[in-house]
């Protein structure tokens, strides 16, 4: 229940959200378990099925993955997902070291990391339905409210002036950025040892 209420919260009126996720004292393993595991479920399961039921249009042709083949892409791409929300938190708990108070608990930055990855998670049940556009803009738009979350939510969760806040969420976005960089690279490096997509012309 404290996912869902939390879910709607930073995506209807984040500033009561991020006031509200302050006030609570849980460390950061605890939001991370209780969080991500599930959120960083929906872009992949909705990928699985666009991909082996739905399919991708080309030149008015659908073109489709196996089973098989959208599994194991599956099956990595949670692993990237869990590992970059890790990732990013523990950068922002790093550097709450410069930017925030002495006495800031730990755990907020996992805490961000979080939230600020919600709407990017929700944004990939749109894959159940691969169209190149429709895909490529309600992604966009959820990494836009993670910016804004962010810009918005750092002065409030982590309690510090707006100047300090606004230099510490361009280095969060930045090293996002690296994380989606590094994401990428992986992705070909895994294709090239064999697990890349296998296409047919058939739903599987």
């Amino acid at each position: 229940m404290k996912l869902l209420n939390h879910t709607v919260g930073i995506l209807t009126h984040p500033d009561q959200e991020w006031a509200q996720i302050r006030s609570e004292k849980e460390n950061k393993l605890s939001v991370f378990l209780t969080h991500v595991p599930i959120l960083a479920l929906i872009p992949v399961l909705a990928t699985f099925y666009g991909v082996t039921e739905i399919g991708w249009a080309f030149n008015g042709n659908h073109m489709y993955l196996t089973q098989e083949s959208a599994a194991s892409l599956a099956a990595v791409s949670y692993v990237a997902n869990l590992g970059v929300v890790y990732m990013l938190g523990e950068f922002i708990n790093w550097m709450t070291e410069t930017f925030a108070e002495k006495e800031m608990e730990t755990g907020r930055g996992m805490t961000m990391a979080v939230f600020l990855m919600t709407p990017v998670f929700l944004s990939g049940l749109v894959f159940v339905y691969p169209h190149l556009w429709l895909c490529a803009t309600v992604a966009i738009a959820g990494i836009a409210w993670a910016v804004y979350l962010c810009y918005e939510g750092m002065p409030i969760l982590m309690k510090i002036p707006k100047e300090r806040a606004f230099m510490f969420s361009s280095s969060v976005m930045t090293v996002g950025l690296v994380l989606l960089v590094i994401m990428k690279v992986a992705s070909v490096i895994v294709w090239s040892i064999g697990i890349g997509p296998e296409y047919t012309s058939m739903p599987s």
